[in-house]
């Protein structure tokens, strides 16, 4: 009878082993999937670029995304003209800010570019680190 006893409770010691270790890879699975979604949301720093923007497009096979490029060039120097293109990413959500691009692309306008560079992102998310979220057109 003992030698069962000790059986039975050396079965429920390695159960419960196994269950905290179980809950606690749980837990920590969970807070990384929690910090990684607030480090997307979260600004590393935040700016402005001025140019000209000189692509603008609807990209990616399964997400779409909108991507873009500045030329932040050396705009109106003669003879050493040269192409400096900042890459940047719009959010789907914000259409305000894709028809203003889409019709500075058109028109030829500089433009201000306001953006938000964050710590992560997922690939569904964009292309690049850099989030425009609000444009101004030049005078």
């Amino acid at each position: 009878m003992a030698f069962n006893e000790h059986i039975s409770s050396a079965k429920q010691a390695t159960y419960a082993f196994f269950r905290k270790l179980f809950i606690t890879i749980i837990v920590l699975i969970i807070l990384a999937v929690v910090g990684s979604f607030a480090l997307t949301k979260v600004a590393y720093s935040e700016g402005e670029r001025a140019g000209v923007v000189s692509k603008f497009s609807k990209r990616g096979v399964i997400f779409k995304t909108f991507e873009g490029e500045l030329n932040v060039g050396a705009q109106g120097q003669v003879g050493n003209m040269v192409n400096n293109m900042w890459s940047f990413t719009v959010n789907d959500n914000d259409q305000k800010v894709v028809q203003a691009l889409e019709t500075a692309m058109l028109t030829g306008k500089r433009v201000r570019l306001h953006y938000e560079q964050r710590y992560m992102k997922f690939s569904w998310m964009g292309e690049t680190e850099y989030f425009v979220t609000r444009i101004d057109f030049a005078p």
